[in-house]
């Protein structure tokens, strides 16, 4: 009951936490420039999760989480409700720090710098790592238009006119949605289609040029129509982000995922563990462990 009240206010903090965290300190480092610095190689986006056990006061809500995130792929993450799925999900950009007493043991790595490191601002993480939520929520006294431009002006508050409107046709041909809203770019983004405002939400967490792309189940509250849409969006910036994404729809995870990973309870009360993670293809066919095969066989969860 703790873990899902956490996750619950999270939730709700979600419109308010959004906007500052794209409000880093000018000048503040982030952890792919800072290890491709120190290595002279290029970031390659790669995320390496060791020994990590996240808290909510004294309860341990994930324990013992070791995970490779591989670059410029996506990786899904399944398992029953109340796993810690989510929970995880928010830790790989700190996101879970907005509840009290929330805290984490372990390391989270991108690039190889460690995004917990003393002296790490979370603020410059979230930019970094961006995240796309269940709920599309887009500023709703905004325009389409200042709702992509939002992170990057709060960013970067010298931007011109012409520069703008680059970023804001960028994102949105990012997103697929250009073609659909270039002539009403002034119209407010709430007055859009669940889909259409989830793309737009898309288009705002990548006009800020992310790293990484989290997004925690974006087609819950969305048609058919509208889940295609995303997913085949989901496949075109693969190539560029790299994205980590939690489904309880497992057909959407055989669709689009190059990797899953799959998240277990034992008993209430208990933490979430992960369980395996391996080739999205073997997990659904092949899995290594029992409680993985019942699972994505429907024997449980």
């Amino acid at each position: 009951m703790i873990a899902r009240n956490a996750l619950d206010q999270t939730e709700r903090h979600s419109m308010t936490v959004e906007r500052p965290d794209m409000t880093a300190a000018p000048g503040a480092g982030t952890a792919s420039g800072t290890d491709a610095a120190a290595t002279g190689r290029p970031a390659d986006h790669r995320i390496e999760v060791s020994d990590l056990n996240i808290f909510y006061g004294d309860f341990r809500a994930v324990a013992d989480v070791d995970m490779v995130i591989q670059p410029r792929s996506i990786t899904a993450l399944i398992g029953p409700s109340g796993c810690g799925k989510s929970t995880f999900l928010r830790s790989l950009n700190r996101m879970h720090e907005v509840i009290d007493g929330a805290r984490v043991e372990g390391h989270v790595r991108l690039n190889g710098h460690d995004l917990y490191a003393p002296g790490i601002d979370p603020v410059a993480v979230r930019r970094q790592v961006g995240m796309v939520f269940q709920r599309p929520n887009p500023f709703p006294t905004m325009s389409i238009y200042d709702n992509v431009i939002a992170g990057k002006k709060l960013n970067s508050r010298r931007l011109k006119r012409a520069d703008t409107d680059d970023v804001v046709e960028s994102a949105l041909r990012g997103a697929n949605l250009w073609n659909e809203v270039k002539d009403r770019l002034d119209r407010p983004g709430s007055g859009l289609s669940g889909g259409q405002q989830q793309r737009l939400c898309i288009a705002r967490a990548i006009a800020v040029e992310p790293d990484v792309l989290l997004m925690d189940e974006p087609c819950s509250a969305l048609d058919p129509i509208s889940t295609l849409a995303i997913e085949s969006l989901m496949l075109d910036l693969r190539d560029t982000y790299t994205i980590v994404i939690v489904t309880h729809n497992m057909q959407q995870a055989a669709r689009v995922s190059d990797r899953t990973g799959f998240f277990n309870i034992a008993d209430t009360g208990q933490p979430g563990r992960l369980i395996e993670i391996d080739e999205t293809a073997k997990i659904f066919s092949n899995p290594s462990e029992q409680a993985t095969q019942d699972y994505v066989t429907g024997r449980f969860g």
